[in-house]
């Protein structure tokens, strides 16, 4: 039975933040997916706690298979990331992915030196573990190209929740990184992404929602959610003129591919 794969969600922080009712929204959350015909779905950390809440929530019994990695956002990228690197090298069943992390020059919540550090670091880890590298990259393709020609990219990269140009798309593509869309392609002034978007080859794509941030149309501005990945890629179908059934089927397998797991029968 052919379904969607949400790529990378962030299903943890009411559960962290109130198990009971965290387990509850959990479950509302996946049935909704489920409905959707959402059957997987990654979940991922940003920092130690939220890497830690990744994997708890991946253990979670449910018709829609869970999974998480570990990670340290660009914005926390002052904390401890050997904390995070002991995490992920105790191992888990269900971690499939280090980050997301890399580099934020928008916001700049660290500075720029913290960053690339805390990168290099986590590029290394993903090597280490011959895990899945999960890149969140905003106004910094510039110095994201040069640490990954410098430290060398892992054998499956993506970036995650792409907002860049198509020039930005192939440089990422040139150097082997795989590219994820999110509801913000759907949004009226997304006409860049857009075209990016028609120019990744369809074996390098993936969807995601970012949940429970930026929400596709007609929903945006309201909270996201794994089942909204649906309407991300009938949405990426409709705009590369590509059979929506056919999209849901490659980037699912890409997405399987990506984090070495089975594909979905």
């Amino acid at each position: 039975m052919s379904a969607w794969t949400d790529a990378h969600a962030h299903l943890q922080d009411n559960f962290l933040e109130n198990p009971e009712r965290g387990t509850r929204d959990l479950q509302s959350n996946l049935d909704a997916a489920l409905a959707a015909n959402v059957r997987r779905v990654v979940v991922i950390g940003t920092e130690l706690a939220s890497s830690v809440g990744a994997l708890q929530v991946a253990e979670f019994e449910h018709e829609v298979e869970l999974y998480a990695t570990v990670g340290l956002h660009p914005h926390d990228s002052l904390s401890d990331v050997n904390e995070l690197v002991t995490l992920a090298r105790r191992g888990h069943p269900k971690l499939v992915g280090i980050g997301e992390c890399g580099l934020d020059y928008y916001y700049e919540h660290s500075p720029r030196e913290a960053q690339m550090k805390s990168f290099a670091t986590q590029i290394a880890l993903a090597k280490e573990l011959d895990l899945a590298l999960v890149i969140h990259a905003r106004d910094a393709f510039a110095d994201l190209f040069d640490i990954l020609n410098s430290e060398g990219v892992p054998e499956r990269t993506v970036i995650h929740c792409f907002t860049g140009t198509a020039e930005d798309a192939k440089g990422c593509l040139d150097l082997g990184c795989d590219i994820s869309l999110s509801g913000i392609v759907t949004f009226k002034n997304a006409e860049e992404l857009r075209a990016a978007a028609k120019m990744v080859p369809l074996d390098r794509l993936h969807v995601e929602t970012d949940s429970p941030f930026l929400a596709p149309l007609p929903h945006r501005g309201k909270p996201n959610e794994p089942a909204y990945v649906s309407l991300v890629g009938e949405f990426v179908a409709d705009l590369r003129g590509e059979d929506r059934e056919t999209l849901q089927n490659v980037t699912s397998a890409n997405t399987a591919r990506l984090f070495n797991i089975p594909i979905l029968d």
